[in-house]
């Protein structure tokens, strides 16, 4: 049994953090109730400060604090007051012998070694207290979370004690929360060459906390939650200013629309997407323009979409995009009066985000395990690219090429993708063969590729993908190349008149 359950002894609580927010409440509660405060450092003289009374670790183990702070509670006299096992007479007559006194409560957090990663935020005295307590929860509360101090003080003012169902929770949160400490080092050191520079590293510490509950997962019978590493991506930062809650596919393909508007060039630019896939994308002078130009690629696939724009939103825009049932829609920025219009459609989602980070590695759950590349980052070095065919690019074609590339990098595969004049006219996507993306790809454009450029993600088998993209009116046409056919596929596209560029760089996507 605990102090705090008998009754028969002062209960003790050490307070030590670095993030002493409500610290002090916590402490004028816990003196009210009769307990001692045991505490270190910065929180002693906060606590101090509040007129509270503070015992010194430094009085308890009778050390002070030595090494630049690097100890300050490594001793018997506090982990053993945090470990014993009040239940075990062995325990009792050590604590005894010892002049060990219980320690009933423990309130600290780590430093943030994320904001500022370095050696001397590699906390050592914190994680050692928090896992003693921890493992000792059926007899300790361990408290990492300044929200949690509320419930706990709650719990001790109503019935004299903590739960054991609390204990267990708060114990829960601790080892999360040193575990999510330690894969930070990790990542740290990995980003300091520990790891030998290989950029997939000999082990993964994924550590991410639930951010948001979402509305429902893939399908309405899935649970769906969004969960973070803690490093402020934009979905840590975005603010929704209007609509339904987001679910599991509104956040994955917003995500999706997002990652791709971004990485479109410089000009305004506008992508609807839909399963994850774009239907439609486009750069022009003007962002309203981008946005029209970007829907006409697609209307029917568009209905129910996500569109993402890089450029802050202004009336114009929202009143073309008003009347299309859309799902999503994200941006930098919104003019009030296309808020206004926007938030007009009481269901749809409208988010205003920063630029998106994207991570260094992909990860995907498999049986009994995790697949994992590094991101597939897309290479617009012209001087890496090769000319194969005896025509070059004209100037306008060359715009179309970079843009196609840029698009069918981000189409699942197989994909051809067909442009004109900074519009995307013809997205084939996902297809088992090369010939029906390109034919849908062909039959979405309906003419309008007619002097444009095509895209394949992967190299041509067969020059009959070439003829398709001619058929289509393409006069320009980008892919890796790497075929045992490429000379047979470069003949083609002479006989036709067409120009052909190679970028030696495959993107696939899954």
């Amino acid at each position: 049994m605990t102090a705090e359950q008998t009754g028969d002894a002062k209960r003790r609580a050490l307070l030590s953090a670095y993030d002493k927010t409500g610290m002090v409440e916590l402490g004028s509660a816990l003196v009210e109730l009769g307990w001692e405060l045991v505490s270190s450092g910065g929180t002693a003289k906060v606590l101090a400060e509040a007129g509270l009374p503070v015992i010194p670790t430094g009085d308890i183990t009778g050390f002070p604090e030595m090494l630049g702070h690097r100890v300050v509670t490594l001793h018997p006299a506090i982990h053993g007051g945090i470990l014993a096992d009040r239940t075990d007479p062995e325990h009792l007559a050590d604590m005894e012998t010892y002049s060990i006194t219980a320690i009933d409560l423990v309130a600290t957090n780590l430093y943030p070694f994320g904001s500022d990663p370095s050696i001397e935020l590699i906390d050592i005295g914190g994680p050692a207290m928090v896992r003693a307590a921890a493992k000792n929860h059926s007899q300790v509360t361990v408290l990492v979370d300044p929200a949690d101090y509320q419930g706990v003080l709650d719990e001790l003012r109503s019935s004299g004690e903590v739960s054991g169902q609390t204990r267990k929770r708060l114990a829960r949160r601790a080892f999360a929360h040193t575990a999510a400490y330690d894969a930070a080092i990790v990542e740290w050191l990995d980003g300091e060459g520990a790891s030998g520079g290989d950029a997939l590293p000999p082990t993964l510490h994924l550590s991410a906390t639930r951010a948001d509950v979402l509305r429902y997962g893939e399908n309405p019978h899935q649970q769906g939650a969004r969960y973070s590493f803690g490093r402020e991506g934009c979905w840590d930062v975005a603010e929704q200013l209007n609509g339904k809650e987001m679910s599991y596919l509104n956040v994955y393909d917003a995500d999706a629309a997002w990652r791709l508007v971004h990485s479109l060039g410089d000009d305004p630019a506008a992508v609807v997407i839909k399963h994850a896939n774009p239907c439609g994308a486009a750069v022009a002078e003007d962002i309203a323009a981008a946005y029209v130009r970007a829907h006409e690629c697609d209307p029917t696939s568009a209905f129910g979409g996500i569109v993402a724009l890089n450029r802050p939103v202004p009336a114009s825009l929202a009143e073309a995009l008003a009347p299309v049932f859309t799902e999503v829609v994200i941006a930098p920025a919104y003019d009030d009066d296309a808020l206004e219009i926007l938030r007009s459609k009481k269901n749809l989602r409208v988010l205003l985000a920063p630029a998106p980070v994207v991570p260094a590695l992909d990860v995907r759950s498999i049986s009994g395990g995790l697949l994992v590349q590094t991101a597939d980052s897309v290479n617009m070095d012209r001087s890496s690219w090769r000319i194969v065919t005896d025509r070059q690019p004209t100037d306008t074609e060359w715009i179309d090429l970079e843009l196609a590339w840029r698009l069918v990098a981000r189409v699942t595969s197989n994909t051809i993708v067909l442009v004109k004049d900074g519009q995307a006219v013809g997205i084939g996507a996902g297809q088992q063969n090369r010939r029906d993306a390109g034919r849908i790809a062909a039959e979405k454009a309906d003419g309008r590729a007619v002097g444009g450029a095509c895209a394949s993600d992967a190299f041509f088998p067969f020059r009959d993908g070439l003829d398709a993209a001619a058929e289509a009116g393409a006069t320009a046409v980008i892919q890796p190349g790497g075929s045992i056919r490429d000379d047979e596929v470069i003949a083609a596209a002479n006989e036709q008149g067409l120009a052909m560029v190679f970028t030696g760089e495959r993107h696939f996507k899954h």
